[in-house]
């Protein structure tokens, strides 16, 4: 590998994946303001995301509902049709 090609922020950031819980370990240049401890008891930056291939039905083929504003919106004209 080429020397010195890297911006100086790359380095090894842990992505969590929120649907699904898994993590995964990968250089990145990413900001983020959390860490947490990865398996080999060093601490890492860390960022939580949405989706990632462990939940997203593309790869798992699953078949479900991403779309969490629309859920919420669903819920409150439900809520309002009962209210009146």
């Amino acid at each position: 590998m080429k020397k010195d090609i890297h911006p100086d922020t790359y380095r090894q950031v842990i992505f969590e994946d929120i649907a699904s819980g898994a993590r995964f370990l990968i250089g990145s240049t990413v900001r983020t303001t959390e860490t947490a401890k990865w398996d080999d008891g060093k601490e890492y930056p860390k960022l939580t995301v949405e989706i990632s291939s462990k939940s997203h039905p593309f790869y798992t083929g699953e078949d479900r509902s991403l779309d969490k504003a629309g859920r919420v919106e669903r819920f409150k004209q439900r809520a309002a049709k009962k209210a009146k």
